[in-house]
């Protein structure tokens, strides 16, 4: 299993590498995994999803709808 610090250093890569464009880079990946049939693989670029979206809550320029 892959641990929490590995998830979130590969999710900090991500975003200095693909900014903005990271959430869609690991889907990517994610789906890639699961062409290859790896659903483990799969399941671990979702968590990588979900610890960039935790980390880019309020960090957009974009305004926020409310």
């Amino acid at each position: 299993m892959t641990s929490d610090l590995d998830i979130y250093r590969t999710a900090n890569v991500l975003v200095k590498h693909y900014g903005e464009d990271a959430a869609l880079e690991a889907a990517q990946r994610a789906d890639a995994m699961l062409e290859k049939g790896s659903v483990d693989g799969q399941r671990v670029w979702k968590r990588v999803m979900a610890a960039e979206a935790e980390s880019s809550i309020g960090t957009s320029t974009q305004p926020r709808m409310v």
